[in-house]
């Protein structure tokens, strides 16, 4: 007599694992709750890059991978103004950035570094680094 083999989820009379099937109905579940979430993220990271777009005349941008802590969105303003936000993935920082229609860069340099227009509060922290200021 041959023996059947039987896949992993299902019984000697072939139906379905019911703790599988919902492991995977679990599963499911949660990923949609996860794409959901990296949605909203996504768009409320967009309405701030938006933003800060109409406050400096246009802006274009940088994605900067920080690791576990997700990815740096950096902006610069037509006007030289810059700032940043931090998104939890590249993937939502990504997101966000086609959402708000940002340019993006694939490195910080050249003519787009160039923009960076720095004011005397960044000029005194690096200065104070400089000197020895920094505590760490």
């Amino acid at each position: 007599m041959a023996t059947i083999q039987q896949d992993d989820q299902s019984d000697e009379n072939g139906t379905e694992d019911p703790k599988a099937a919902r492991e995977a109905r679990e599963a499911e579940r949660a990923a949609a709750r996860r794409a959901t979430r990296d949605e909203r993220r996504a768009a409320r990271l967009a309405k701030r890059i938006s933003a800060f777009a109409r406050r400096h005349g246009g802006a274009e941008g940088h994605l900067a991978y920080l690791g576990q802590a997700g990815t740096r969105i950096v902006l610069v303003g037509e006007d030289g103004a810059w700032g940043d936000l931090v998104a939890p993935t590249h993937a939502v920082a990504r997101g966000a950035a086609t959402r708000a229609g940002l340019t993006l860069h694939d490195s910080f340099d050249g003519e787009f570094a160039a923009k960076v227009r720095t004011g005397a509060y960044e000029w005194g922290r690096m200065a104070g680094i400089q000197l020895g200021g920094g505590t760490g």
